[in-house]
């Protein structure tokens, strides 16, 4: 939709495509609306994400073991108190903004580079993808130290206090690798999620709004339907990066000792059978689907 010259946003002589970016809208723009983006994605859905972690950790302390999100509801809330829903959310505000500040970022400067920023209204699917793994290379690899902080604050029986507690203590007894060992299993996880996500994204909200009339109900549909697809595609990975990110807290010398995806996969197979990579998806989609579509 074209601002008309009797808008209050409109320039005289100009024109702006509801989905183009005005001349003055850069780089810094998008990353600023990125990081806001990324906080509020994160921290609405928190509690459901940590019933997610304690639904996936395997063989955890004593009176940690849930069945589902119901069941882990009702325990966290009658042995811990409901504030225990938000144990580790600092860890998400402190990383989450400047990570999806580059996420947004790099997913810009990419789309522009591949010319699937034009107006002329065609489809870009694959520039999409592509735009979406590279974001998601670059903020991983500043989000991961805070997410493996964020799920050791999150398991049943942590003590931690504070996210520079956690850091030291997990950094004092593991090294600085406890921080990535993860980061290959969350780059394999979260590249084809991001490729899925902005792939059906994009291929929505066309179909949707062909158009590209003012409409942000689209956004939000098509963003909450394109991450609750690709949250539920990659759940199996999501357990392993679960069970890579605690294996310090756990009480079983094999999963202190993992050494990395196809290890952490082996133990996952040896001990719940197949099934055992679906643990926590229905938590995960819930979690995924509202806070994708807040984000967009």
């Amino acid at each position: 939709m074209s601002l008309s010259s009797n808008s209050p946003d409109a320039v005289p002589g100009e024109e702006y495509e509801y989905e183009a970016l005005p001349s003055t809208y850069g780089l810094y723009h998008n990353m600023a609306a990125g990081a806001f983006a990324g906080i509020a994605e994160h921290t609405v859905m928190y509690p459901v994400d940590l019933m997610k972690t304690r639904i996936q950790v395997i063989n955890p302390a004593s009176g940690g073991l849930y069945t589902g999100i119901s069941n882990a509801f009702s325990t966290i809330y009658r042995m811990e108190g409901l504030r225990t829903l938000w144990r580790g959310v600092s860890s998400v505000v402190v990383g989450a903004g400047p990570a999806h500040a580059v996420y947004f970022g790099t997913y810009e400067v990419v789309k522009e580079a591949m010319g699937a920023n034009s107006t002329d209204g065609t489809h870009h699917p694959l520039a999409a993808a592509a735009s979406g793994a590279a974001a998601t290379i670059t903020s991983d690899a500043l989000m991961n130290p805070f997410d493996v902080i964020k799920q050791r604050m999150q398991v049943h029986g942590s003590t931690y206090r504070s996210i520079t507690e956690c850091a030291a203590q997990v950094f004092r007894r593991e090294g600085l690798a406890a921080f990535y060992v993860s980061y290959p299993t969350t780059l394999c996880m979260t590249v084809p999620f991001t490729a899925t996500q902005f792939m059906a994204y994009e291929s929505i909200s066309t179909m949707m709004n062909p158009r590209k009339e003012y409409n942000p109900m689209t956004h939000c549909v098509a963003g909450g339907l394109a991450g609750a697809f690709a949250a539920g595609i990659t759940t199996p990975l999501d357990v392993i990066k679960t069970l890579l990110q605690t294996r310090g807290v756990s009480q079983q010398a094999e999963i202190r000792n993992v050494r990395g995806l196809w290890h952490a996969a082996q133990i996952i197979k040896g001990q719940f059978g197949w099934s055992g990579f679906m643990r926590g998806w229905r938590p995960r989609i819930i979690t995924t689907m509202p806070s994708t579509a807040i984000c967009w």
